[in-house]
C-alpha cells in the first residue's frame, strides 16, 4: 500500500509545475483573482477592455481573455526563446542572504523583475499608447508583481534560487528547493488555511498585508529567504558555513512554511490590485520609485 501511495504522489509530483514556471501557474493565476475580487468596478471594466485586444499580441498559443491567463502569459510566452527569451531576466532579481542586500545589485539596464514591474505599471496607466502595448505591459505588471513575492526569486545561497539544492518534499523525491516554493508548497498554501484565499479583504486586512514598492517587495522576499527559506529546509543557519546539495522538508517543515507562503500569495494579490488601481487612476503618469538603499 505505502509503495502505490508513493507512486500515486510522485506521479503527482510530475505534474507540478517545472522550475522554468515561476511561481506555477496556480499560484499566479490565484493572485490574479485576488486583485480581481479587490479593485473596483473601474477596473475591472478596463481591464475587460484591454482584453479585447488579445489577437493584436500575436500569441495565439498563450491566451489572455482573464486577468489569471493575463498572469501566466509571461511564462508561457518564454518557451518561444526565439521571440521573448530576452525577458527571462525579468522574473527574478536575487540576492546573496548571507551578504547586505543591495538593492541595486543584479539590475543592468533595468533587466531585473523590480525594474520591470515598474516599467510596466508606467506602460500600462499611459493612455497614449496602443491599446495592445498596455495589455502586454499589463500582463507583465501581473505577472512580475507574483515572482517578486516568491522569496527564492529574491534570495539566493549561491544556488540559482534554490534551483540547485535537490530537494524532497515529504515522501516526494526528486524535487528541488525553489521548484518546491514554486509549485507543491504554494498550492498547499492556498488550498489550506483558516478561511478562502480569493476573496474580498477588509480595509485592515489590506492595511495590514498591502502597500510598499516593488523595491521593498524584493527586499521582503529577501529577508523570508535568509531567515526562513533556508533555516527551515536545512535546519541551520544558511550563513553559518555551506550547505549540502540536497536536502528533505519534513511534514513538519511543510505545516511551518505554509503560512509563510500563504502570506506572500495574500500580499502579492493585494498588491496588484493596488497597482492596478493606480495605473488606471486619472491623473500624471506614475514616476519610478527610487530604491532605498
Amino acid at each position: 500500500m505505502f509503495h502505490r501511495i508513493a507512486a500515486a504522489l510522485i506521479g503527482v509530483a510530475l505534474l507540478l509545475p517545472v522550475p522554468a514556471q515561476a511561481w506555477g501557474f496556480y499560484a499566479h493565476s490565484v493572485t490574479a483573482q485576488i486583485a480581481e475580487a479587490n479593485i473596483s468596478p473601474h477596473g475591472r471594466r478596463e481591464i475587460a477592455r484591454l482584453l479585447r485586444y488579445e489577437a493584436l499580441l500575436g500569441t495565439p498559443e498563450c491566451r489572455m481573455r482573464t486577468l489569471s491567463e493575463a498572469a501566466v502569459w509571461a511564462d508561457c510566452v518564454r518557451r518561444d526563446g526565439w521571440r521573448w527569451g530576452f525577458t527571462a531576466a525579468w522574473h527574478y532579481r536575487t540576492t546573496p542572504i548571507c551578504e547586505a542586500y543591495n538593492p541595486r545589485a543584479n539590475c543592468s539596464g533595468g533587466n531585473c523583475v523590480t525594474a520591470q514591474i515598474e516599467r510596466a505599471h508606467r506602460m500600462l496607466a499611459d493612455e497614449r499608447l496602443p491599446a495592445h502595448i498596455r495589455l502586454e505591459a499589463l500582463a507583465f505588471m501581473v505577472h512580475f508583481a507574483g515572482d517578486i513575492h516568491m522569496p527564492l526569486h529574491s534570495g539566493d545561497k549561491d544556488d540559482r534560487g534554490g534551483n540547485d539544492r535537490e530537494a524532497s518534499y515529504g515522501i516526494v523525491p526528486g524535487m528541488n528547493l525553489h521548484w518546491i516554493w514554486d509549485g507543491a508548497l504554494a498550492e498547499r498554501a492556498i488550498t489550506s488555511g483558516p478561511d478562502e484565499v480569493i476573496r474580498r479583504y477588509s480595509a485592515q486586512e489590506r492595511a495590514e498585508l498591502a502597500g510598499g514598492t516593488p523595491a521593498d517587495w524584493g527586499r521582503e522576499s529577501w529577508q523570508i529567504a535568509r531567515d526562513f527559506v533556508y533555516p527551515n529546509a536545512f535546519d541551520r543557519d544558511a550563513c553559518a558555513g555551506d550547505l549540502p546539495d540536497e536536502t528533505a522538508l519534513t511534514q513538519e517543515d511543510i505545516v511551518e512554511a505554509v503560512p509563510v507562503a500563504r502570506r506572500r500569495v495574500q500580499q502579492a494579490g493585494l498588491r496588484i490590485a493596488d497597482l492596478l488601481e493606480s495605473a488606471f487612476a486619472p491623473g500624471p503618469l506614475p514616476q519610478p520609485e527610487r530604491e532605498r538603499r
